[in-house]
């Protein structure tokens, strides 16, 4: 069935009034006119069975059947810190990481990403970035939008990520030292956390001085194998293996 993310200031008592690019999307993409039938999520923790029983020029009307809850993401919650790749690889990232479950992404600065320095560069992006996530989240069904939080140098989020209670975390390298991602995952469950983060280097991987920036905070380094991952299979392979090492696939 279809669904569709719609704004809060959509719901009318028991009917959603759904307009302007919403309506745009609904109506002339999806085809859904009178008597039609979808779900609307409108709170992150519903979705709302509805069918259209009035239509204008301007808007369609859509009465509320049924309401059913969403089930909230499993803990321990699911972070992806990503050094800034190059903008469409992160796009494919950000999608692929809603259906997967990732709570928050968490974009950072580091000495191989694409962008140095936030500027305006962001800023711009950003509304892509959101409504990428919003899409994503209709077509798998969660209930609630991955948050994506703004970019920071990689020495701020380890500070922040170190002050975090309950979080745990590993990150992909490839030098000496290196555990397997099954010992890794093993590692970081044996600690009961309330959230793990996963950190992933863009194109060129981490600096020498970032590596020890990570293990000064006691994160530990796994490896995916010999073969060298684009930065969009490292992030899907690695958060795979955190959800079935952690027995979220349930």
């Amino acid at each position: 069935m279809r669904r569709y993310w719609v704004e809060k200031e959509a719901l009318d008592g028991d009917v959603v009034r759904l307009s302007g690019d919403t309506l745009h999307h609904i109506r002339d993409v999806c085809r859904m006119h009178l008597g039609s039938k979808f779900e609307v999520i409108v709170d992150g923790g519903n979705a709302h069975l509805v069918e259209i029983f009035s239509e204008s020029k301007k808007e369609s009307v859509a009465k509320i059947l049924e309401t059913r809850a969403i089930p909230e993401l499993p803990r321990p919650h699911l972070h992806l810190a990503l050094s800034i790749p190059r903008f469409p690889v992160f796009e494919a990232v950000l999608e692929k990481c809603v259906e997967l479950g990732v709570k928050e992404i968490h974009p950072f600065f580091s000495e191989f990403s694409f962008i140095r320095t936030q500027a305006d560069t962001w800023d711009k992006k950003l509304p892509r970035f959101e409504k990428i996530v919003q899409s994503a989240t209709q077509q798998c069904g969660r209930g609630e939008l991955m948050s994506i939080a703004s970019p920071i140098s990689l020495k701020d989020l380890l500070d922040s990520f170190n002050r975090t209670k309950g979080a745990a975390g590993l990150f992909l390298y490839e030098g000496a030292g290196t555990l397997s991602a099954k010992d890794g995952v093993e590692k970081v469950r044996s600690s009961d956390p309330e959230d793990v983060w996963m950190f992933v280097g863009s194109e060129g991987g981490f600096a020498d001085k970032e590596v020890e920036l990570f293990r000064s905070v006691g994160l530990a380094t796994v490896t995916l194998g010999p073969q060298v991952l684009r930065v969009e299979t490292a992030c899907v392979a690695s958060v795979s293996i955190l959800k079935y090492g952690l027995d979220l696939m349930r």
